[in-house]
């Protein structure tokens, strides 16, 4: 498994025909033919967002029928259709669709989606099988990350004397600088700080994704696809790797999760 596997060509349309009562089936991703749904297992759309398997073979679409004169999009929504494909990432392999797939009867997911792709999804679930998605978050912590980067640059810490007790009017221009020199630096340990991370971890993940920061003072934010029978080896090395930064990243680790960064089914 040393790629990332993308499958495309999939078209799923956006407008459902209205059929059934202007009754459509909203799709959230492919499964192997014998995943099993617990009775809890909920997702968005009505009655009460309850979840099908449509098979085809040795796959099938988790399903669920939505009223499509509702826009998508309700509080909550995303939120549904994440929670179910996170919980069967837990269970077995899964391919996500994006947002908002909606075809208009589990007739159509059959003829033009399970039919024509079958061979390219049952491939990519059997690329994914046994592994799930871990994201890890990491961010500075502000007091410290700032007093490391005052004693790196002696430039910094001159302008940080020279607006001590001054308007933010009088020293506008060395506040600027100041800002800029803190955000350059934050950006060169974020890229270190990564990549310190990731060989250290090697040997508990297959393959990476480095993500975008969603804060300024991110200081790692990467995707990881691992086995989920090493969960605890991967929650342990990250947490004796953490103690080196103990009080300066915060960490976390969110999973098992359905592989968003590794295998998407384009919609």
């Amino acid at each position: 498994m040393g790629r990332s596997t993308k499958v495309s060509g999939t078209s799923v349309p956006k407008q459902a025909s209205r059929q059934r009562q202007n009754i459509g089936s909203y799709v959230y991703g492919i499964v192997l033919s014998d995943a099993k749904l617990s009775s809890d297992q909920r997702g968005l759309g009505d009655p009460a967002g309850k979840v099908k398997l449509v098979k085809q073979d040795e796959i099938a679409a988790l399903v669920s029928d939505v009223n499509v004169d509702q826009p998508l999009g309700r509080p909550g929504d995303f939120l549904a259709h994440e929670g179910l494909l996170d919980a069967m990432a837990a269970k077995g392999p899964v391919l996500p669709f994006r947002f908002g797939a909606v075809m208009s009867d589990p007739d159509a997911v059959v003829e033009e989606l399970l039919t024509p792709h079958h061979d390219d999804f049952l491939a990519a679930l059997d690329e994914v099988k046994g592994h799930a998605e871990y994201v890890i978050k990491g961010r500075y912590v502000e007091g410290p990350i700032l007093a490391e980067i005052l004693a790196e640059s002696p430039e910094a810490e001159s302008l940080r004397q020279a607006i001590r007790g001054t308007s933010e009017d009088a020293s506008r221009n060395e506040r600027i600088r100041l800002g800029e020199i803190i955000t350059v630096s934050i950006e060169a340990k974020r890229d270190m700080d990564t990549r310190l991370l990731l060989d250290a971890l090697t040997g508990h993940y297959s393959q990476a994704v480095l993500r975008e920061p969603t804060h300024e003072q991110d200081a790692v934010h990467v995707a990881l696809l691992a086995e989920t029978r090493e969960q605890k080896s991967l929650e342990r090395a990250l947490r004796e790797f953490g103690e080196r930064w103990e009080g300066r990243v915060d960490l976390r680790l969110l999973g098992p999760l359905a592989p968003y960064d590794f295998v998407t089914a384009q919609a």
